[in-house]
């Protein structure tokens, strides 16, 4: 755990149930003209609209690319955007927040792409950014990257900057009520993964560590609730722990599941807490065996914490995790797409990956092949 740190994270963050629909004041005070990313289903966000007025929309009905991220910056130029705001879970929130980001430069997206481009600074501060989120998972409300799919190159690779951050983050957990069931496990396990890396990883520090210790059993007991019954409480809950992992991994690191999570999005077209969920039992083990120290310590706590909420033993908590995420409808990544021929392109990418680099072990090229192997 590092003693010495430094932690940034959105201008103003307001949680609670209906506190997304008194935004409207806040939002206008940012600037007049207002753009509005929002899912596929355009309808539901027909309230914010009625609230905002904007003067120009855009949908994001999958998981942002650069011709997506392309299209949705011509269209908020077009419109004379001063104020991007997103509706919606993960994949609305980064498309809106590297809308935010990219409007105002005039250099080609691939020089600011982590890995596959220049990794380059932007020219000029982004717009000003709401994220109004309506999925419990992968906190990107709160954090300082968006993530974007480059087809030619079969990856998925960060646009970071610290200025990315939003200007407002709102999360109201009602908004989440309903869900359907296998996205709030996909959504659920990924939450839950967001606050296990960033508490083994090697850059954790006190306040990350206040941030998820305990929301890792409140994240999974919340979950598991879920699977049995629809509850406000659960609900409530999950949303706060998806807060917490937005707020550690954008001030501390992941780990292995979203370093090899990235290359593998990148190959197939599978949701990406459904990819890290198959994922986490696995790199565990694989951490937990070549661990010493401190982070043999916290793997060594995680199990007692797994296997509380699970009502399992803590020797087999890591095996029930996978056991419990498979018997509620969780597919292997062999069943999303992924093949043994992806083995080696993944592992050899998820090496050089920025989530791998705060990973409690080194893991070597094989170590994840097996992991991989593990996981279909």
């Amino acid at each position: 755990m590092s003693e010495k740190f430094a932690f940034l994270t959105a201008a103003e963050i307001r949680f609670g149930r209906g506190c997304a629909h008194d935004v409207a004041g806040a939002v206008r005070a940012l600037g007049g003209r207002i753009f509005l990313v929002t899912g596929a289903n355009v309808a539901r966000a027909a309230w914010l609209a009625s609230d905002l007025s904007p003067v120009g929309r855009f949908s994001a009905p999958y998981e942002p690319d650069l011709a997506l991220i392309s299209a949705g910056v011509a269209a908020a130029r077009a419109a004379g955007a001063e104020v991007i705001v997103a509706l919606g879970g993960g994949a609305v929130i980064d498309t809106a927040k590297a809308i935010a980001a990219l409007v105002p430069t005039q250099r080609p997206i691939l020089d600011h792409l982590e890995v596959v481009g220049q990794g380059a600074a932007l020219d000029f501060a982004p717009l000003p950014f709401v994220a109004i989120t309506t999925t419990a998972g992968t906190g990107a409300e709160v954090t300082k990257n968006a993530v974007i799919g480059v087809p030619e190159a079969q990856r998925k690779v960060s646009l970071r900057d610290d200025r990315m951050l939003a200007n407002l983050a709102v999360v109201d957990p009602s908004l989440t009520d309903g869900t359907p069931r296998h996205i709030t496990l996909a959504s659920g396990l990924d939450a839950v993964t967001q606050v296990i890396e960033p508490y083994v990883c090697t850059r954790a520090n006190r306040l990350t560590d206040a941030l998820c210790r305990d929301a890792i059993g409140l994240g999974l007991s919340a979950l598991v609730g879920l699977m049995q019954q629809e509850t406000a409480q659960g609900r409530d809950d999950l949303a706060w722990v998806s807060l917490c992992g937005g707020l550690a991994l954008a001030n501390s690191g992941l780990g292995a599941v979203h370093g090899l999570a990235g290359p593998i999005g990148g190959v197939i077209a599978a949701p990406h807490g459904a990819i890290c969920g198959a994922l986490l039992p696995h790199v565990l083990i694989a951490n937990e065996t070549r661990a010493t120290g401190q982070a043999l310590a916290r793997l060594q706590e995680l199990r007692g914490v797994i296997g509380l909420a699970l009502g399992c033993e803590a020797a087999g908590a890591f095996g029930a995790l996978r056991d419990w995420s498979l018997s509620h409808g969780l597919p292997g990544l062999g069943a999303m797409g992924l093949a043994p021929s992806h083995f080696a392109g993944v592992a050899e990418a998820a090496l050089v990956s920025s989530s791998m680099k705060a990973n409690p072990t080194v893991l070597q090229r094989d170590d994840l092949i097996e992991i991989l192997k593990a996981a279909l």
